[in-house]
């Protein structure tokens, strides 16, 4: 009887974190084979509008599974018409190896979300669920979901350890068209991409129109962000218009003021160095907060964006002293557009009508106070900019 590990997703595009993840699941699971399965349609997800078609998923995801002895890439997903249900092909599977042991092998955060697959009851009683996790993620969280798994459906779970490398096919996708994805991406996978011009690798992406530029930055933004960024570009659009500022130079700092934030600190650091970019020691200890600096230098570095939305961009999360009209516009649009909601906000959305400089003081007051009571580092700039308007007020 073989032990068949079943890998799948939308390998939108295949990265060397999914390899190194086949490799330590046959390692640590002793498994004698590793069906790796792009899905057609994904069931939970909505592919980003800079995709390829499944044809071209299936071809990278071969081609970076290369080396990988005892690792298939099967194109059964694609066959089937509708959603890439995984209940559908762990059924499909069972049927051609009967006698054999199968795992789906997944990370936490798909684990996390199973009992609101398709069918999991058909799922768990065919498979056992082998689950990578890092020492990062929450223990207890993830025994309570094994045992709630175990006593609903009477799921056979296998829980490993697992340091594979943390990206996520977001940041990935992003890092190509930032032009620094070469140390995420197979050499064989980045010719397919070049060659095919994929995921904007080899577009120019300068000056485009705002339609265009808002269709291309939303679709290298993390899908739980995408409403976020498209209520601040809209929220500092009225602002500017209000305040007799440049509108479209507003609406399109709203819309980039977030480009980097789906990488995580590995990534913002690997974009500073290949972009040159000088850190001071507080940014250097809080890599999670480089976004609006690592941000405004795409703006203008890919996308072609002057002097007024760069600056907008590098100040929308600390502030400074002696902003632009600007610069406080994209500042408030980001901590009072729409979508979000917190106490003070309303409070923030009237003032910002009244007085701008206010409103701005309250805002950093309220960012100062939160940071304080988490007990997190305050950048000097913020700290400079709340006393200036202290003493001007």
């Amino acid at each position: 009887m073989a032990r068949i590990g079943i890998f799948g997703g939308s390998f939108n595009p295949p990265h060397l974190g999914h390899m190194l993840a086949v490799r330590e699941f046959m390692e640590e699971l002793t498994l004698d084979r590793v069906l790796i399965i792009p899905a057609a349609i994904p069931p939970h997800k909505q592919l980003s509008a800079n995709s390829p078609d499944a044809a071209a998923r299936l071809e990278m995801t071969r081609l970076a599974a290369q080396d990988i002895e005892n690792a298939e890439v099967l194109d059964i997903e694609l066959k089937r018409q509708g959603a890439s249900y995984t209940a559908d092909t762990v059924a499909q599977l069972h049927e051609q190896y009967p006698t054999d042991e199968l795992f789906l092998l997944m990370g936490t955060d798909m684990f996390f979300s199973f009992e609101k697959w398709y069918h999991p009851e058909r799922i768990t009683a065919l498979c056992t669920l082998a689950v990578a996790h890092r020492n990062a993620d929450n223990a207890q969280l993830l025994h309570q979901c094994v045992e709630r798994l175990r006593e609903k459906f009477g799921a056979k779970v296998c829980v490993i350890e697992n340091d594979y490398l943390p990206h996520s096919s977001t940041s990935v996708r992003a890092m190509l068209a930032f032009g620094c994805a070469e140390s995420y991406i197979s050499p064989r996978v980045m010719e397919y991409i070049r060659n095919h011009k994929l995921y904007y690798v080899v577009d120019d992406l300068k000056n485009m129109p705002f339609g265009r530029l808002s269709e291309v930055s939303l679709s290298l933004h993390a899908a739980k962000r995408v409403n976020h960024v498209k209520g601040c570009s809209q929220t500092a659009m009225t602002l500017a218009e209000f305040y007799g500022e440049d509108v479209e130079a507003a609406g399109r700092a709203g819309i980039l003021h977030d480009i980097t934030k789906a990488l995580n600190a590995e990534e913002q650091l690997l974009l500073c160095r290949e972009y040159g970019m000088i850190l001071n020691q507080f940014e250097t200890d809080n890599p999670k907060l480089l976004h609006a600096k690592t941000g405004s230098e795409v703006a203008r570095r890919i996308f072609g964006e002057n002097e007024l939305v760069y600056r907008a961009i590098c100040w929308h999360t600390t502030g400074k002293e002696e902003m632009t009209v600007l610069e406080k516009i994209i500042y408030l649009a980001d901590y009072m557009e729409p979508n979000r909601d917190f106490s003070g906000v309303e409070e923030l959305r009237r003032l910002v009508y009244e007085n701008l400089d206010e409103a701005m003081l309250l805002g950093l007051r309220m960012s100062v106070e939160q940071l304080t009571s988490r007990g997190m580092q305050i950048d000097p700039n913020s700290l400079a900019a709340l006393r200036s308007l202290e003493a001007k007020l």
